[in-house]
């Protein structure tokens, strides 16, 4: 008798289930227009109208019109899709002008477009490897799993660092020889704690050691900065940094992910990286409403202090309620359970009842006994929706006899 395969499918299935986190994808429907409206349907056939509080499109640039009628446009003129490769089929003058766009966002010679923030994670770390002999690229330990395959795929050797810790950063790069390349790569804003990176402590570090810098901006773009160009910019540091990677599926609203930085690696990760090279190129229409996306935010600053105001007023509610919220100075709202059952069981109350959808995080996105609710506030979310929100959690909380923050 051969390998039972089924069987040990549905053992590996029962073991996720057993720990309470078994993932279940909500049937939705965003409606136009309506940003953070949207249709959900369940399995016997009806619908319920439920307010989303989890999505990555942080702005709602979505459902901007603007950014709609672009995409349109694109698709009355060239069609649906890209047609291949960038590198068989040949580029589209909307992904040469969005690479230009996203240069001068950053103040970079260039930029090389992905179809999402992950590949451009994966495809670029993993190169580095082999475009720098004997590099070693030294990590924050809570990157995103991204950065992680990335440097994994690369197959050379790796350091660890303590999250936010430049101290224990230096002491690592000490340790290396001088004539080593070394790449350090972080994050801007970690988005499941929600706190930012000591960008300027990092950056004296490696200048220190002579070390290339490679920043994961894809929480920060279009959030933070004059130009919504992320955390580096607000803060003045874009030009210590040799490569800023981003992403245009979260605060642009669209899908794609990219990096920018000095025309020869920008260049030679063009060359080199499979996952770009071997990849069917973005659809036009999607390209085209990024572009007008990152120019909407360009002049965003309005929108931008209007999404950190309905963040912090959602932080300050939660407090109110003895919820325990997270400390976070971002834009990111995570509310600590602590239990994957748990955590799950708020999730669905709060949709089946509330008609509020929010997923659960449980592991391997964070680690066991970690367990929250990461919520999304945008600037079209009403104080109303606020109130609502905080009123069916404290409910909730009092029924399942959760932990309380302290008074």
């Amino acid at each position: 008798m051969g390998f039972d395969y089924k069987a040990a499918f549905d053992h590996s299935l029962s073991a996720i289930k057993a720990e309470g986190r078994y993932r279940v994808f909500a049937n939705l429907e965003r409606q136009r227009g309506n940003f953070p409206i949207a249709t959900r349907y369940r399995e016997d056939g009806s619908a319920q109208d439920v307010v989303v509080w989890c999505s990555n499109d942080y702005l709602g640039l979505g459902q901007d019109p603007d950014v709609l009628a672009a995409m349109h446009n694109a698709l009355d003129d060239v069609g649906a899709g890209a047609g291949g490769t960038r590198n068989i089929a040949g580029t589209t003058k909307y992904h040469v002008a969005l690479e230009k766009e996203l240069a001068s966002l950053h103040d970079k010679d260039s930029a090389l477009l992905f179809t999402s923030g992950y590949i451009s994670n994966e495809a670029t770390l993993s190169s580095f490897s082999r475009l720098l002999p004997g590099c070693v690229i030294l990590s924050d330990e809570l990157n995103h799993a991204s950065m992680i395959q990335g440097i994994r795929g690369g197959r050379g050797p790796k350091l660890i660092w303590r999250h936010n810790d430049a101290a224990h950063l230096d002491e690592l790069l000490s340790s290396l020889p001088a004539d080593v390349p070394k790449v350090v790569a972080f994050e801007s804003v970690y988005s499941m704690d929600g706190d930012f990176a000591p960008i300027a402590d990092i950056l004296d570090v490696t200048e220190k050691h002579g070390a290339f810098t490679y920043l994961d901006e894809v929480h920060g773009v279009g959030l933070y900065g004059e130009k919504g160009g992320g955390l580096a910019q607000q803060l003045g540091l874009s030009d210590r940094i040799d490569c800023i990677e981003g992403t245009l599926g979260k605060a642009f609203g669209i899908m794609g992910g990219y990096i920018t930085g000095d025309a020869s690696m920008v260049d030679a990760v063009r060359s080199y990286a499979s996952s770009f090279i071997f990849t069917t190129a973005l659809s036009p229409v999607l390209v085209a409403g990024a572009i007008a996306s990152v120019r909407a935010l360009r002049d965003g600053q309005d929108l931008r202090r209007h999404h950190q105001a309905q963040a912090q007023q959602l932080k300050d509610k939660l407090r109110a309620a003895r919820l325990p919220v997270m400390d976070s100075p971002s834009h990111i709202v995570p509310l600590w359970v602590g239990n994957a059952v748990q955590c799950k069981a708020v999730s669905d109350i709060l949709l089946d009842r509330f008609g509020i959808y929010v997923q659960p995080i449980n592991y391997p996105t964070v680690p066991k006994g970690t367990e929250r609710l990461r919520f999304s506030p945008s600037p079209l979310h009403t104080d109303e929706q606020v109130e609502a929100l905080v009123s069916a959690l404290n409910t909730i909380w009092s029924e399942l006899s959760l932990a309380r923050a302290a008074a």
